[in-house]
C-alpha cells in the first residue's frame, strides 16, 4: 500500500493497546501550527495527500489512520470502534507533541464526525485550537436537528427528509453480513469512488469500517448535544450525496460559539479533487485563531450573534430566507427591475451591492435595502466599461472575498430599423447589452471555478431575444445574445455548481420605454415615439416588484430560463409551434400601436 506522499508511519498505542500509524510532515519550523488530519470511510490517510501538500509549506501535519485502516491494528470487538476509544487514539497522536499543545483538527465525513466528539469532549479542552471538517455533522447534532425538523412542517421538514434519504445506505449498513456481501461482490464500489481509486482497494478496510456505524449508529444520542468553545468551520459540498448543505450548516447552530458555515463547489470527496480549496480554507480559520487575521470570504460568513451564546442569525435557508448571509450584485439596480430585484434579494436575505452608472440612484437603493435589516452598498459602474469591471471585482475580492449572485440586469432600448442604425449604435447597445454580461460573467465565473465557490449568474434577456420584429433589430440581437450566452454557460459551468439562469421578462413597466432611443429621427419625433410607448406599457400594469419575485424565486429554484410575464410565454410558445405566423407580426412596427 503507497504511505501518504511516501512517508513511512511512526506508531503509537491507544489506551486498549491498538496500535495506531501516523504520518508526519513538518513545517517550515518548530513553532509553526499543527494540523490533524482524520479521514472518513471507507479511507486511509493516503486521501489528504493534495491536502497535506498543499499545507505543508505553512504547517506542520500529522494524518494518521484511523483503527481498522491503512496500517492502523484493528481492534478485537465492534465496541473498540465507539466514539469515546477513538478520542482515546486521538489521545495517543497527541502524545507526539509538547505537552498542552494546542493543535488545528480537520476532518472528513466519518473523520468529522470524530473531530466533532473531540471538539466536544470536556476532557479535550485546550487542546482542540479550531475545527474544519467537510461532510462530517456530529452525531448529536444531526439527532437534534433531525427531531426539531420533523415537529416543524414546511421547509425545516423537507430538509430533514430530503437528508433521511441521502441516508438510507445507513440502514444497509446496520444489516448483519449484507453489507459485507455487498462489498465483496464489489456493488458498493462505484457508489464510493473517487478520482483516486487507490486509496479505496482494500477490502479488509471496507469490512472493518462497517464497525462504525454498528458501533456508534445505535447509541442513543444526548437529548441536549455538547456546546464547544472551540471556533468551528464547516465546509459543505452542495453536490454531497450523502450530507445535505442543510444539516451540515444548521445543526450546529446552537451549539458553537464561534461558527464558520461555507457552501463550496463539489462532491463528497472533494477533498481528493479540489485539495486546494480545503487547504485554502482550513488556513484562513488557522490564521484567524493564531493571529488574528481575518480572510475576507472567512470573515463575512460567520454567523452574527447579538450577545456570547445568544441564538445566532441563521445562516441556511430559513423560511423565507433562501439567500441569507449570501451577497448578491445588481447591475443597474437604481431603477426598474434592478431595484426591484435588488429589494427581493434583501427581503429573501441577501446583502446587496448596488452597481449603477447613476450613482445617486444606487444610494437610494441602497438605503431602502438598508431599511429592510440587511446590508448594502452602492457603487458606481458604467457596465460598458471593461476595466471599471475588472475593478469592481477587485473590490469585491478585497472588501468582501466573494460574491454569491451575479444579475447582470443594467441594459438600454434601441428602436429603429436596421438600415438607420449607424456603426456607432451598435457599439453602444452592444457594450452595454452584451459585453457588460460577457464582463460581468467571465471574471466573476473564473473567481468562484478557482475558489472553488457555487455561484449564480442571473441575465437579464428580453422576450426579443426569440420575438423577432422590424422595430428592435439592435436591441432583439443583442438580447438574443445574452440568452444563448446563458444557456451555454448554464452547460459549462454546472460541473462546477454554478446556476446560470436567463430571465425573459416581457413588457414589465419600467424606465425603458421612455429612455429607449429610436435611431434616424430627431428629438420631436423620438419623444413622440416615446410617450407612446410609456402609455402602452402603463396599460399593461406589471409592476418591476412582481417581476422581481419571480425573478428571485426562479434563481432559488436554479431555473435555466424565467418567462415572466404571459406574453414572454406566448412569444416563445409562437416561437416554438407557429414561427410561419410569427415571422408575420414581426413585419408590424410595433412603435405605432
Amino acid at each position: 500500500m503507497t504511505e501518504p506522499r511516501a512517508v513511512q508511519p511512526q506508531f503509537v498505542s491507544s489506551l486498549d493497546g491498538t496500535r495506531i500509524a501516523v504520518y508526519e510532515t513538518r513545517g517550515p519550523s518548530p513553532d509553526s501550527p499543527v494540523v490533524v488530519c482524520i479521514h472518513g470511510y471507507p479511507d486511509h490517510a493516503g486521501v489528504w495527500d493534495g491536502v497535506v501538500e498543499a499545507l505543508a509549506a505553512r504547517f506542520r501535519v500529522l494524518a494518521y489512520d484511523v483503527r481498522g485502516a491503512g496500517r492502523s491494528q484493528a481492534p478485537g470487538s465492534r465496541a473498540g470502534y465507539e466514539l469515546d476509544r477513538l478520542a482515546e487514539d486521538f489521545r495517543a497522536v497527541l502524545g507526539l507533541l509538547p505537552e498542552g499543545r494546542a493543535v488545528h483538527l480537520l476532518g472528513h465525513d466519518w473523520g468529522g464526525i470524530q473531530a466533532w466528539h473531540f471538539a466536544t469532549e470536556p476532557s479535550l479542552a485546550g487542546r482542540i485550537a479550531s475545527l474544519t471538517t467537510v461532510s462530517g455533522p456530529s452525531l448529536d447534532h444531526a439527532g437534534h436537528w433531525m427531531r426539531e425538523g420533523l415537529r416543524h412542517p414546511g421547509r425545516r421538514m423537507r430538509a430533514v427528509l430530503a437528508q433521511q434519504r441521502r441516508s438510507a445506505y445507513i440502514g444497509l449498513f446496520l444489516l448483519p453480513k449484507v453489507p459485507e456481501l455487498a462489498w465483496r461482490a464489489r456493488l458498493l464500489d462505484r457508489a464510493v469512488r473517487t478520482s483516486r481509486a487507490d486509496y479505496r482497494r482494500d477490502l479488509r478496510e471496507k469490512l472493518n469500517g462497517l464497525n462504525l456505524y454498528r458501533a456508534n449508529m445505535r447509541i442513543r444520542r444526548r437529548d441536549v448535544p455538547r456546546r464547544t468553545e472551540v471556533p468551528v468551520q464547516v465546509l459543505a459540498p452542495v453536490a454531497d450525496r450523502f450530507v445535505t448543505p442543510a444539516l451540515q450548516l444548521d445543526a450546529p447552530l446552537p451549539f458553537t460559539h464561534r461558527f464558520f458555515p461555507r457552501r463550496i463547489a463539489g462532491g463528497h470527496w472533494i477533498l481528493t479533487q479540489r485539495p486546494d480549496v480545503i487547504a485554502t480554507a482550513t488556513a484562513q480559520l488557522i490564521d484567524l485563531v493564531e493571529s488574528a487575521v481575518a480572510a475576507p470570504s472567512l470573515r463575512r460568513c460567520e454567523v452574527k450573534r447579538s450577545v456570547p451564546h445568544s441564538r445566532p442569525r441563521r445562516t441556511g435557508p430559513g423560511r423565507g430566507q433562501p439567500f441569507a448571509g449570501q451577497l448578491a450584485l445588481v447591475t443597474g439596480g437604481g431603477s426598474g427591475i434592478g431595484r426591484a430585484t435588488a429589494l427581493e434579494f434583501a427581503r429573501r436575505g441577501a446583502d446587496v451591492l448596488i452597481a449603477d452608472i447613476d450613482e445617486a440612484a444606487a444610494d437610494q437603493v441602497a438605503d431602502e435595502v438598508r431599511a429592510l435589516g440587511r446590508s448594502a452598498q452602492a457603487l458606481r459602474l458604467d457596465v460598458a466599461d471593461e476595466q471599471g469591471w475588472a475593478e469592481l471585482a477587485a473590490l469585491i475580492r478585497t472588501d468582501f472575498g466573494h460574491l454569491d449572485v451575479l444579475v447582470n440586469n443594467a441594459g438600454i432600448g434601441m428602436a429603429g430599423s436596421f438600415l438607420q442604425t449607424e456603426a456607432a449604435d451598435w457599439e453602444r447597445i452592444l457594450d452595454v447589452n452584451l459585453h457588460s454580461v460577457i464582463h460581468g460573467c467571465r471574471l466573476f465565473a473564473s473567481d468562484w471555478v478557482t475558489a472553488g465557490h457555487p455561484g449564480r449568474i442571473v441575465n437579464i434577456a428580453s422576450a426579443a431575444a426569440y420575438s423577432p420584429s422590424r422595430t428592435y433589430p439592435a436591441y432583439a440581437t443583442t438580447k438574443a445574445g445574452v440568452l444563448m450566452l446563458t444557456q451555454c454557460l448554464r452547460a459549462e459551468l454546472a460541473v462546477h455548481q454554478i446556476g446560470v439562469t436567463a430571465v425573459c421578462p416581457g413588457f414589465v413597466d419600467t424606465n425603458i420605454s421612455r429612455t429607449t432611443s429610436h435611431v434616424g429621427l430627431d428629438e420631436a419625433a423620438e419623444r413622440v415615439k416615446q410617450d407612446r410607448a410609456v402609455r402602452s406599457y402603463r396599460r399593461r400594469n406589471y409592476p418591476p416588484a412582481k417581476a422581481a419575485r419571480r425573478i428571485v424565486a426562479g434563481v432559488e429554484a436554479n431555473k435555466p430560463v424565467v418567462y415572466v410575464t404571459a406574453e414572454a410565454v406566448a412569444f416563445r410558445l409562437l416561437d416554438r409551434l407557429l414561427p410561419g405566423l410569427q415571422r408575420t407580426i414581426a413585419r408590424v412596427d410595433l412603435t405605432e400601436l
